[in-house]
């Protein structure tokens, strides 16, 4: 049973969402703020995390990047706002989804599940090399782990799977639309803006391993794997 943590201030919007995880087969996890969210995070290693932004004791951003200092976790953000630099900030600092209140718990359930899936669930495909290397990046299906160089660089769910497409077909140029539909699956509109927030996210933390060449920009089609070319983008 997959545990997942719901962090809201609110008790109606919890029990929303918990009795919605429950009827789907999931466990939930209670934090009533930020403190008690990595806490939570701490002790029970959950499989998601369902993050509120606006929450005292730190809010969700705060708790996102502390997170994400050693985790690479799932972590679906629930807002009041639905301003565009909001959605944005979230998913750079390492979201992997934004949901805005009020919502439908269908809704979230299935956007909890599509994470899961891309997170997950590779041992079931068959013929699928486990590891996939490319230059100095290793990236690993089975652990979710990606390196460069031997030097481990933490990505979200959806960083991953970007990463694996362009490192599966390295020489191939992929234009926004298809990183989307596998970051995201199909079906799912994103902006394109969006998927240039998560290539600048990547950028940084390969740039931060040493490895300032993971994705190079191909202007006016896409983004291909950067590899040993040393090419630099933008």
């Amino acid at each position: 049973m997959q545990r997942i943590l719901v962090v809201d201030d609110e008790p109606h919007i919890r029990d929303v969402i918990c009795f919605a995880l429950e009827r789907a087969g999931m466990r939930p996890l209670i934090a009533r703020n930020g403190g008690e969210a990595l806490t939570g995070f701490r002790q029970a290693r959950p499989d998601l995390i369902i993050l509120d932004i606006g929450m005292p004791e730190p809010d969700g951003l705060e708790v996102c990047r502390q997170i994400r200092r050693s985790s690479a976790v799932p972590i679906l953000f629930l807002s009041a706002r639905d301003e565009e630099i909001d959605r944005i900030l979230g998913l750079e600092i390492g979201g992997d989804d934004y949901v805005t209140k009020p919502f439908s718990p269908r809704e979230l359930v299935a956007r909890v599940k599509a994470i899961l899936k891309r997170t997950g669930g590779r041992g079931i495909e068959a013929h699928v090399e486990a590891t996939i290397t490319a230059g100095r990046l290793c990236l690993d299906r089975d652990s979710r782990t990606v390196t460069t160089a031997d030097r481990p660089v933490a990505v979200t769910a959806l960083e991953f799977g970007i990463l694996e497409v362009l490192l599966s077909r390295p020489s191939t140029v992929f234009t926004r639309e298809q990183l989307m539909e596998a970051a995201y699956g199909s079906g799912t509109y994103v902006a394109d803006r969006t998927i240039d927030s998560h290539v600048r996210n990547i950028r940084a933390k390969f740039l931060a391993a040493g490895d300032d060449a993971v994705i190079a920009t191909v202007h006016g089609v896409g983004f291909r794997f950067g590899g040993d070319s040393r090419e630099k983008a933008p």
